[in-house]
C-alpha cells in the first residue's frame, strides 16, 4: 500500500496541473480572439468611403461630432459592426452545441437544414409577403425553427442519434434549398435579385431594431445554454456516463440542441445564411484552446471574428465592389469542407486496415 500512494499522488498532480494549464490556455486564447474582435470592430467603424479618424469615430459616440459623422458611425457603420460580431458569436455557439452533442464534426446548423429551412422562409418572405427587417428576421427564425422540427420528427426513434439526424438533415436542407430554387425563377428577376442578395448571406441591411432584437435574443440563448452547461459536459462523455451522472439524457439533449436552433435561427434573421461558419468557427476555436471538450467562450469570440472579418474583406477587398459576406464565407469553407471530409474517410481508412 505505501509504495502504490506516491504513484497515485504523483498521478493526480499531474493530472492537476495539466488541468490548470488547459485553463490557463483556454483563457488566454479568449482574451486574444477578444482582442482580435475588437480591433476588426474599430476597424470597421473607420474604414468607408468617408474615411474617418479614431477621434472622429470617438466624437461621433460620445454624441460632439457633426450631424453626417455621426449619421455615418452611429446610423450606417456601428450597427453592421455589431450585427457581424453577434451572428458569429451566435453561429460558432450553435455549431459547438451541434458537434459537441452529436459527437460529429459534420453536424452544424449549414449541414443538418436548419439554415437552408430558415433562408425558404425568408426567400418566401421577400417575395411573397415584401417583408423587410423585422418582418423578414422573425420569418427566418420560424422557419429555422420548422425545420429543426421537421428533422427532430424524423429522426425520433426512442432519442435523437448523431448520424441519423445528420442525414436526415442534409434531406431537409436539399428539400428547402429546391424549394429556395423554385421561387426564385418564378418571380420577376428584380425581386429575385433582392432575394438573392439576402440568401447570400448580407449584413448591408442591418439597422439598430434588427441589432437590438438580435442582441436581445442572443443573450438569452447565452444565458439558456450557461443554465445547462453541466448538462452538455455530461453529454460529452456519453450517454451512459451522462445517466450515472443522473442527467435525464434525452431531455438535457433535446433542450440543448433546441437552444442551439434558436441561436442559429436568430442569426439568418439578422444576417441572412452566411454559410460555413457554423462548421469551421468550433473546430477553429477547439484547435486553438488544445481541448477534446467544447469551449464555447471560444467558439462565440471565433465566430465573432470570423464574421467581421469576412465582413471587412467583402466590403473592401475589391474596390468599388461590395459582396455578400456569405460569399466570402463560403470561399472559405467550402475547401474546409473538402478538406474535413478527406480527413475523415483517411481516418475511417486507416482504422480499417
Amino acid at each position: 500500500m505505501p509504495a502504490t500512494t506516491p504513484a497515485r499522488s504523483r498521478g493526480g498532480i499531474v493530472t492537476r496541473t495539466w488541468r490548470a494549464r488547459l485553463r490557463r490556455r483556454t483563457a488566454a486564447v479568449c482574451a486574444a480572439l477578444a482582442i482580435v474582435v475588437v480591433a476588426l470592430f474599430v476597424t470597421a467603424l473607420l474604414l468607408g468611403d468617408a474615411g474617418l479618424s479614431p477621434a472622429e469615430v470617438l466624437s461621433a459616440v460620445t454624441g460632439r461630432a457633426d450631424r453626417i459623422t455621426a449619421y455615418v458611425v452611429l446610423e450606417l457603420r456601428l450597427p453592421r459592426a455589431l450585427a457581424a460580431a453577434v451572428v458569429g458569436a451566435c453561429l460558432g455557439v450553435s455549431g459547438a452545441v451541434f458537434q459537441s452533442v452529436v459527437r460529429n464534426p459534420l453536424a452544424s446548423p449549414d449541414i443538418v437544414g436548419i439554415t437552408a429551412g430558415a433562408g425558404f422562409a425568408g426567400v418566401l418572405a421577400v417575395l411573397v409577403f415584401h417583408a423587410s427587417g423585422l418582418a423578414l428576421s422573425f420569418a427566418a427564425i420560424a422557419g429555422g425553427l420548422l425545420a429543426a422540427l421537421t428533422v427532430a420528427v424524423l429522426t425520433w426513434r426512442r432519442g435523437i442519434h448523431g448520424l441519423r439526424l445528420v442525414l436526415v438533415g442534409i434531406g431537409v436542407a436539399a428539400l428547402a434549398t429546391a424549394l429556395t430554387s423554385y421561387l426564385l425563377t418564378s418571380v420577376d428577376v428584380r425581386d429575385a435579385a433582392v432575394a438573392y442578395t439576402w440568401l447570400a448571406g448580407s449584413l448591408g441591411g442591418s439597422s439598430w431594431p434588427i441589432v437590438s432584437i438580435t442582441l436581445v435574443l442572443a443573450v438569452l440563448g447565452f444565458a439558456a445554454l450557461a443554465s445547462q452547461a453541466r448538462a452538455l459536459r455530461a453529454l460529452e462523455l456519453g450517454d451512459a456516463t451522462a445517466a450515472g451522472l443522473g442527467f435525464r439524457v434525452e431531455r438535457s439533449r433535446v433542450a440543448v440542441l433546441l437552444i442551439a436552433v434558436a441561436l442559429s435561427a436568430v442569426a439568418v434573421g439578422a444576417g441572412g445564411p452566411i454559410a460555413f461558419v457554423a462548421l469551421m468557427a468550433p473546430q477553429i476555436a477547439r484547435r486553438l484552446v488544445g481541448r477534446t471538450s467544447v469551449s464555447l467562450v471560444a467558439s462565440a469570440a471565433t465566430g465573432a471574428a470570423l464574421v467581421s472579418a469576412a465582413d471587412l474583406l467583402a466590403q473592401y477587398l475589391v474596390p468599388g465592389i461590395s459582396f455578400p459576406v456569405g460569399v466570402v464565407t463560403g470561399i472559405i469553407g467550402a475547401p474546409y469542407l473538402a478538406w474535413l471530409l478527406a480527413r475523415s474517410n483517411r481516418s475511417r481508412s486507416g482504422g480499417t486496415t
